[in-house]
C-alpha cells in the first residue's frame, strides 16, 4: 500500500493540523515518510533564509548602532548566526539524504534551533523597548515582521518552524510594545501571527497533500513498471498476430523464442506450418491443430484453446486465445491473440489424472477405474441384452514371498503378474488391480460360459508357472471367482460382491480353482454373517457349554483324561456344529475370547475330579500366538487351583505355519509351567518330524482317518500307525488313537501298541455331570468303560 493510501486511511480526506505540523502521523513508519515529504527539500531554502537574516541583522545593527554597544550587537549577531548555521546544517543533511527517514528527535532539534533564532529577534525587540526608542522599536518590528512573513509564505518553510518563529517573535513584539507604553498596539503582533500562521498551515497542508498524491502516483508507477518488466521478462506468455493469409507478422522476440527460432526466420511464415512441425506434411496433424485452423478460417473468437504443437522436434502444449482484427472500414485484416506454454501444467494434470485412475505399481487400472468400466459394461448389457462378467482373483502364497524375500521382491512379482494378466486378457477384458494381491477383470461382452471358464483356466495355468525375480524362482498360484451380469447382479457393488463370494469359495477348496457365483454362496455367506453376529454375544449370554469326551488307557480301559469340547446351542440358530462356528470364530478372532472361557471353565471343572484325571484343552493358533497366552494359562491355574501337571494343551501342526518361532517359544513356556502338550491330528496336515525333534510333546494323537483305514485293512494306515507308535515310544511320548467306535477297532488299536484310546466306543462328549458319574463308576474294580458308555448313550436316548 502506498503512503497516500496509508494517510487517507488514518486521517480521512483532509490532513489534520497536528499531522501537518508534525505533532503526530498515521503510523510509526508513515510518520517518518510524511516528514520526509515536508522536509526533504529544505537544503536550498536554508541558504536563502541565511541571506535574508544576515541582511536583516546588518540593517538592525545599523539602526541600533547609536543606542546599543557594539559588543552586545556583535554577540547578538553571533547568536543568530549560530542558530542559522545549525538549522542550515540540519536541513542540508535532509536534502543530501533524500531516502533518510526524519525521526521525531530530528524534528525536535530543528524546532529548538528555530526557537533560539526567534528568541534572538524577540530579545532585540525587548531590548529596543527597554532603551525607550519607540521609532526604532516600530522599525525593528517591521523588519522582524518581514522575516516572519517571508517564512510563512515560502514554499519550503517547515510549518512547525514557522509557527515557532512567528509565535515567538510575536510574543516578543507584544512585550516590547507593552514596555514602550503602547498597550493599544500590543495585540497587533498576535493578530499578525494568527494570520501568518493560519496561512502557513493551509499552504503547508495544500503542498503536503499534493506531495502525498505525487508520491502515491510515483509508487503506483513503480509497481506498474515492475509488473510490466516481469511480464516482459516472462518466457511463458506472448502476443501473436497473423494476416489474412495466416502468415505471421509483427513477431515479438518472446514469441520467436517460444517458436525456437529468430524473429527474421518466422516473420511472414505460415503460422500453422511452423507449429505443426514435421507432421504437417504427413497427414498426422493433431486434432487440436485442425480445430485451430478451422477457427482461424471462419474468423471466430476463441479463448483458452489447448493446442499440441511441435517445436524443434519436441512436443509442447500451448494455450491460445485470439480474436479477428478489422480496419476502420470493418474489413477483416487478420487475427491477433495471446498464447502461453502450458506443457508443464498439462503434464502435471495428466499425471494427477493417471494417479487417480491407475495403480502406480502395475500401471493397471485401479479399483476406481474398474468400477467405472464395470458400470459401463452393465449399462451396455442392459441396453443390448447381452452379458458381461467380473472376474476376481487372489494370489496364493504371496504373503510368504513378502515375509521371506521382502516387499521389494513382492512388488516386482506383482508387476510380473500384471504383465501376464494383461497378455492373457488382450482386448477381450480390462484387467486392473483392486489392492494388495487382488486383481479384477471386466469382460465387456461375454459370449458364453465357456469363454469365462477358459479365461480362468488360462489365468490359473499362467500364474502357476514359476516367476524369476532377481534370481529367485518363485512359485505362487491363484484362486479365481467370477460373476455374470446382469444375471448375478445388476449393480457394480452387487456383481463385485458376488464375484468375491465365488473367490472365497475357490480359496476354501484349497486354491488353484475357479468358482462361479451361485445363489447358494450368498445364502451361505448371509448365514455365516448371522452366525458371526450371534456368536459375538454367545459367551455373555451363557449360550456356550462344555462337554467332555473320555480318554481311556488302552489296556485297563480306565479313564485317564477328558478332552473339553465347546458346544453352542443358539436360541436363534439352534444347535450349531463346531465345524461351522469354530472356523468363523477363528476368522473373526472371536476364538481368543472363546478359548479363554473354555480354558477357565475346563480347569474349574477338572478341580472337582480325582487327582489322577487330566483335562485336555484345544488351543487355536490365534490363541497361542497371543503375547500374553502363557501368562493367561498361569493365571487360570492359579485362580482355579488346578495343578499344572493335570492340564494338557492340544495343538495342531497349523500353529507352526503362521509363526513357528513364536509358537515354539510359547509351547516351551507352557511345558516349563509343568503342563503337557499334545500334537493333535498328526499326519493329516503339514507334518514335519522337525517339530517332534525340537519340542517335547507328551502325546501324539493319531487321527481317526488312520484308525478307520486300519480297521478296514488299509496297509498304508496300518503302516502309519505302526510308525507313529514306534517313533513315540523311542521319544518317550504316549499315543492316543482317536475315533475308535467299535470293540474290534479297540482291539486292533490295542494290538498296534497305542497307549490311549478316545472314541464313541468309550464315550461320546458328555456334560460335566455325566463325566463325574463315569469317574465315580470307574472306582469299581469290575468297571467296564465300554458298557458304561453304552448305558449312558441309551439313557440319553430314552
Amino acid at each position: 500500500m502506498t503512503i497516500a493510501a496509508d494517510i487517507k486511511l488514518q486521517s480521512g480526506d483532509r490532513l489534520s493540523t497536528s499531522a501537518v505540523l508534525g505533532l503526530n502521523g498515521p503510523k510509526a513508519d508513515d510518520w517518518a515518510r510524511l516528514r520526509q515529504l515536508q522536509y526533504g527539500e529544505l537544503g536550498d531554502f536554508g541558504v536563502r533564509r541565511l541571506i535574508f537574516h544576515m541582511v536583516a541583522v546588518i540593517i538592525t545593527m545599523w539602526m541600533l548602532a547609536d543606542a546599543v554597544s557594539t559588543m552586545l550587537l556583535c554577540g547578538w549577531a553571533l547568536m543568530i548566526a549560530a542558530a542559522l548555521y545549525s538549522n542550515s546544517d540540519i536541513e542540508r543533511s535532509w536534502g543530501e539524504q533524500k531516502g533518510r527517514q526524519i525521526r521525531p528527535r530530528d524534528l525536535v532539534r530543528h524546532s529548538l534551533m528555530v526557537f533560539v533564532l526567534a528568541s534572538a529577534w524577540a530579545l532585540a525587540l525587548i531590548a529596543t523597548a527597554w532603551w525607550g526608542d519607540l521609532v526604532l522599536l516600530l522599525s525593528l518590528i517591521g523588519v522582524v515582521s518581514i522575516l516572519a512573513l517571508g517564512s510563512a509564505v515560502a514554499l519550503m518553510a517547515p510549518p512547525l518552524g514557522t509557527v515557532i518563529y512567528v509565535g515567538t517573535t510575536a510574543t516578543g513584539g507584544s512585550i516590547a510594545l507593552i514596555m514602550a507604553d503602547r498597550i493599544d498596539l500590543a495585540p497587533m503582533p498576535f493578530l499578525f501571527a494568527y494570520v501568518a500562521i493560519s496561512g502557513a498551515i493551509e499552504k503547508s497542508r495544500t503542498l503536503l497533500t499534493a506531495r502525498i498524491a505525487q508520491a502515491g502516483m510515483q509508487e503506483n508507477a513503480q509497481v506498474v513498471s515492475l509488473l510490466l518488466r516481469e511480464h516482459e521478462e516472462s518466457s511463458a506468455d506472448w502476443l501473436w498476430e497473423v494476416d489474412t493469409r495466416r502468415r505471421l507478422r509483427s513477431v515479438s522476440p518472446r514469441f520467436a523464442y517460444a517458436l525456437g527460432k529468430g524473429v527474421e526466420e518466422v516473420e511472414g511464415e505460415r503460422f500453422l506450418n511452423i507449429i505443426a512441425g514435421r507432421n504437417w506434411s504427413e497427414d498426422a496433424v493433431h486434432h487440436s491443430l485442425h480445430d485451430l485452423a478451422e477457427r482461424l478460417k471462419r474468423g471466430e473468437n476463441f479463448s483458452a484453446l489447448i493446442v499440441r504443437v511441435e517445436i524443434n522436434g519436441r512436443q509442447r502444449w500451448w494455450e491460445l486465445s485470439g480474436a479477428p482484427m478489422f480496419d476502420s472500414d470493418r474489413r477483416y485484416i487478420g487475427f491477433r491473440g495471446v498464447g502461453s506454454d502450458v506443457t508443464e501444467k498439462r503434464e502435471s494434470s495428466e499425471k494427477i489424472a493417471f494417479l487417480a485412475r491407475y495403480d502406480t505399481l502395475t500401471n493397471l487400472p485401479n479399483r476406481l477405474q474398474l468400477h467405472e468400466k464395470l458400470a459401463e459394461a452393465l449399462r451396455y448389457s442392459a441396453q443390448w441384452r447381452t452379458r458381461c462378467a467380473f472376474v476376481m482373483l487372489d494370489l496364493d502364497r504371496f504373503k510368504a514371498v513378502n515375509d521371506t524375500l521382502g516387499h521389494l521382491i513382492g512388488d516386482r512379482l506383482l508387476a510380473e503378474v500384471a504383465h501376464r494378466l494383461n497378455a492373457i486378457c488382450g482386448e477381450g477384458g480390462i484387467c486392473g488391480r483392486l489392492g494388495g494381491d487382488e486383481f479384477g477383470i471386466v469382460i465387456h461382452d461375454l459370449r458364453d460360459g465357456a469363454m469365462l471358464d477358459n479365461l480362468a483356466k488360462r489365468i490359473i495355468e499362467s500364474l502357476t508357472e514359476p516367476f524369476n525375480i532377481d534370481g529367485h524362482a518363485l512359485y505362487i498360484g491363484t484362486s479365481v471367482g467370477s460373476a455374470i451380469g446382469p444375471r448375478d447382479g445388476d449393480t457394480v457393488e452387487e456383481l463385485m460382491r458376488n464375484a468375491d463370494l465365488a473367490l472365497y469359495e475357490a480359496k476354501g477348496q484349497g486354491g488353484g480353482e475357479h468358482c462361479r457365483y451361485e445363489p447358494t454362496l450368498h445364502a451361505a455367506a448371509e448365514e455365516q454373517r448371522r452366525i458371526e453376529v450371534a456368536l459375538r454375544s454367545a459367551v455373555e449370554r451363557g449360550e456356550l457349554t462344555l462337554q467332555y469326551q473320555p480318554v481311556v488307557d488302552s489296556h485297563s480301559e480306565k479313564v485317564v483324561s477328558f478332552e473339553a469340547l465347546v458346544r453352542w446351542n443358539s436360541p436363534e440358530h439352534g444347535f450349531v456344529s463346531p465345524a461351522k462356528f469354530i472356523p468363523i470364530a477363528e476368522d473373526t478372532r472371536l476364538i481368543i475370547s472363546i478359548g479363554e472361557w473354555v480354558l477357565r471353565r475346563a480347569c474349574e471343572q477338572a478341580v472337582a475330579w480325582p487327582t489322577h484325571t487330566m483335562i485336555n484343552v484345544n488351543v487355536s493358533p490365534a490363541q497361542l500366538l497371543q503375547p500374553n497366552f502363557v501368562d493367561l494359562v498361569q493365571q487360570v491355574l492359579t485362580e482355579t487351583g488346578l495343578p499344572a501337571r493335570r492340564l494338557e494343551i492340544e495343538v495342531t501342526e497349523s500353529v507352526f505355519l503362521a509363526d513357528a518361532t513364536t509358537a515354539k517359544t510359547a509351547l516351551e513356556a507352557i511345558i516349563g509351567l509343568g503342563c503337557s502338550v499334545a500334537l493333535d491330528d498328526f499326519g493329516t496336515g503339514y507334518s514335519s518330524l522337525g517339530y517332534l525333534r525340537t519340542l517335547r510333546f507328551s502325546t501324539i494323537k493319531v487321527d481317526r482317518l488312520f484308525v478307520k483305514g486300519a480297521s478296514q485293512g488299509n496297509r498304508e494306515s496300518l503302516a502309519i500307525i505302526n510308525a507313529v507308535v514306534a517313533m513315540s515310544d523311542s521319544l518317550g511320548m504316549t499315543t492316543t488313537a482317536e475315533g475308535v467306535e467299535t470293540s474290534d477297532e479297540a482291539r486292533l488299536i490295542r494290538s498296534l501298541g497305542c497307549t490311549k484310546i478316545q472314541g464313541y466306543h468309550f464315550g461320546r462328549p458328555m456334560p460335566a455331570a455325566d463325566a463325574t458319574k463315569l469317574l465315580e463308576a470307574a472306582r469299581s474294580k469290575a468297571f467296564d468303560a465300554a458298557a458304561f458308555a453304552k448305558r449312558t448313550m441309551e439313557g440319553h436316548r430314552g
